[in-house]
C-alpha cells in the first residue's frame, strides 16, 4: 500500500471510529445546541447595547456563535482529540508499538485527527448550525464560492489545530503527568480562538496580539471569511503558515523525543 493509500485509510478508520459513538454524539449535539443558544442570547443583548460590535452586526454576530459551536468538536479546542490518547500511549509505553510502524508517527496521528475532525464537523457540529440558522436571524452568504472559500480555511484550521494539541501530547515525553498542560491548552484555546468572544471585540495591543496568535486561525479565520470581512489568500496564507511551524516544531520535538526514547509508566 502507497503511504497516500495508508493515510487515507487511517483518516478513513479515524472517521468510522468516532461515527460507532452515536449515544455520544447525540449527547454533544444537544449540549453545543444548548450552549449555543445560552450564547446567542448574551450576544444579542451585547450586541443590542454596542451594534457593530467589533464590525459585526447582529446577524453575524449570531452566525459566529453557531460557528463556535460547530468547530467546538470538530477543532478539539476544549479536548478530545487524538492527543489525549497518544499521550496515554506515551505514558504506557505502547507509543513504542507506533514507533515499529512503517509510517511517519506524526502523518499517522495527523490522518487520525483528520478523519476524527470530519466525521465532528458533520455528526456534531452540522446540526447545531443549522438549528441556529433556522431558529435565528443570521448572516449566510448567497454565493457558492464564499462557502468554497470557508471550507478551505476550515481545512487549514484543522491542520493548524492539530499542530498545536501535537506538541502538547508530545509534552508526555518529558512530564510525568501531561494534565496541566493539557489545561492551560483548553483554557488558552478557548481564549485566544474567539470561542467566548470573537477576536475583533478584543481592544487595543490584546487584540494585535491575539489576532497574531495561532489560535485566531480555529475560528476567526474561517469566520471571517464566511462573514465577509476577511479576503481569503491572506487569511490562507497566515493559516497555512502557522500549520507549517507547528507542524514543523512538532517533527523537531518528536525527533528529540524519539532520541531520548523515556518510557514513562512502563
Amino acid at each position: 500500500m502507497g503511504a497516500g493509500r495508508l493515510y487515507a485509510a487511517v483518516a478513513a478508520g479515524g472517521f468510522r471510529r468516532y461515527a460507532t459513538y452515536r449515544a455520544a454524539t447525540a449527547a454533544g449535539v444537544f449540549t453545543n445546541t444548548v450552549f449555543g443558544l445560552i450564547l446567542v442570547y448574551t450576544y444579542r443583548a451585547l450586541w443590542d447595547a454596542r451594534p457593530h460590535l467589533g464590525g459585526y452586526d447582529q446577524a453575524q454576530a449570531v452566525t459566529y456563535v453557531w460557528l463556535g459551536q460547530a468547530f467546538l468538536s470538530t477543532l478539539a479546542i476544549g479536548g478530545g482529540g487524538v492527543e489525549d490518547e497518544l499521550m496515554e500511549r506515551i505514558r504506557t509505553g505502547d507509543v513504542a508499538i507506533d514507533l515499529y510502524r512503517p509510517a511517519d508517527l506524526q502523518l499517522w496521528w495527523l490522518a487520525a485527527d483528520l478523519g476524527r475532525a470530519f466525521f465532528q464537523l458533520l455528526g456534531r457540529g452540522l446540526l447545531p448550525f443549522v438549528f441556529g440558522a433556522l431558529c435565528f436571524p443570521v448572516y449566510l452568504p448567497a454565493d457558492a464560492g464564499t462557502w468554497a472559500a470557508f471550507l478551505v480555511a476550515v481545512v487549514l484550521a484543522m491542520l493548524v489545530g492539530f499542530g498545536i494539541r501535537y506538541l502538547v501530547a508530545l509534552s508526555a515525553f518529558w512530564l510525568l503527568d501531561g494534565t496541566g498542560v493539557v489545561q492551560m491548552a483548553w483554557l488558552l484555546g478557548f481564549f485566544c480562538s474567539g470561542m467566548l468572544l470573537p477576536l475583533n471585540v478584543f481592544p487595543g495591543a490584546l487584540g494585535e496580539v491575539v489576532r497574531a496568535l495561532p489560535w485566531s486561525s480555529l475560528l476567526q479565520a474561517p469566520a471571517d471569511i464566511l462573514l465577509g470581512h476577511a479576503d481569503p489568500f491572506p487569511a490562507y496564507l497566515f493559516q497555512a503558515a502557522w500549520a507549517a511551524a507547528l507542524l514543523g516544531a512538532g517533527r523537531l520535538v518528536q525527533a528529540a523525543a524519539t532520541r531520548r526514547v523515556v518510557v514513562q509508566g512502563g
